[in-house]
């Protein structure tokens, strides 16, 4: 039966009764791994995070869909993915007990299975198979549950949900939180070489898209540093977007702003510098705009060239002075 929240101990032997054939074992794709999923609390946002020594984890593991729910299928995955059939159980409103149930009762060799489900309420509710490679075991909370496999102690499992009950603050931040926990006590046996973050809103049709936080390593060295770099990214992207948006309502202070938090987030990349300019300068803040264009251009001549492109693409505007800077080669 699926483990309430609060509970740790691995769950009867009730599913080695039905012993796993060699079909079955053929059928299914090995996913060794730890994983943690959660309901924020605050904003209704559903994630998971996973790492693994597997390649391209976040292929296989992670489930989530926008006011639905969220599911890690992991240990040995069923071809034919428990997890669209469980993201299907939970549109029709079961919750995330009797979407377990439905699943393993439907399993031929749940004892192979490790599976997490939590429904949009924040319902939990988790499966760990009596023939998951040990160590093997979960640990299912209010909201939250951490999962795992192939790992060198439950002591991964106990330091993952005791670093997400500590953290506060943005989900994929936490979620990112309990991973380095896991990791940093042992993580996945075989090492480390892949990782993801799957991070959606709490209801469906929310602004900012069906994916807040859509990122995967598939192979690399330290996955967890990789992921943290990616997100750092991503973040920053976030606030160029943001600053688009406060240009077009003509809010340009909290443009500037946007630009620079996008900017010193991450600062390798010069096209917020050069869209920062572009984008002041087309605004009337012509000065400005020019300060920010040539930090682009110094990064990389590229921006140059490009930047001599636009006028006949119809995205610079036409200002004497900005003309005059681009035909000296905007030196």
């Amino acid at each position: 039966m699926p483990e309430a929240p609060g509970s740790k101990a691995r769950p009867a032997d009730a599913d080695a009764r039905r012993e796993p054939s060699s079909g079955a074992l053929q059928a299914a794709r090995l996913a060794a791994t730890f994983s943690v999923a959660a309901r924020d609390p605050v904003s209704g946002t559903l994630g998971i995070g996973v790492a693994s020594h597997s390649f391209a984890v976040g292929s296989r593991v992670p489930w989530a869909e926008p006011g639905t729910g969220v599911i890690a299928t992991q240990a040995f995955v069923a071809v034919g993915e428990p997890g669209s059939r469980a993201l299907a159980l939970l549109r029709e409103g079961l919750g995330a007990a009797r979407v377990l149930e439905h699943l393993l009762a439907a399993d031929p060799a749940p004892a192979l299975r490790q599976i997490a489900v939590i429904d949009p309420d924040g319902g939990v509710a988790v499966h760990t198979g009596a023939r998951c490679i040990g160590a093997a075991s979960h640990r299912a909370r209010d909201g939250f549950c951490v999962q795992g496999n192939t790992l060198p102690s439950e002591t991964v499992l106990d330091a993952m949900a005791a670093a997400y009950e500590a953290s506060r603050g943005d989900l994929a931040e936490r979620l990112l939180g309990a991973l380095e926990a896991g990791e940093s006590v042992g993580g996945d046996l075989r090492g480390r070489r892949s990782a993801a973050l799957l991070v959606v809103p709490g209801a469906a049709g929310s602004a900012g898209g069906s994916r807040l936080v859509d990122l995967r390593v598939d192979d690399h060295g330290d996955p967890h540093a990789e992921l943290v770099r990616l997100l750092r990214i991503r973040r920053a992207g976030e606030r160029f977007e943001a600053a688009f948006q406060s240009i077009a309502s003509g809010e340009f202070d909290a443009a500037r702003a946007h630009f620079a938090d996008a900017q010193k987030r991450h600062p390798e990349n010069a096209e917020y510098s050069f869209w920062a300019g572009v984008s002041l300068a087309n605004a009337g803040y012509v000065e400005e705009g020019i300060a920010w264009l040539r930090q682009a251009f110094a990064a990389h001549p590229c921006w140059r060239e490009l930047i001599a492109r636009l006028p006949s693409a119809g995205l610079l505007a036409e200002d004497a002075r900005l003309s005059e800077w681009i035909r000296h080669g905007a030196r």
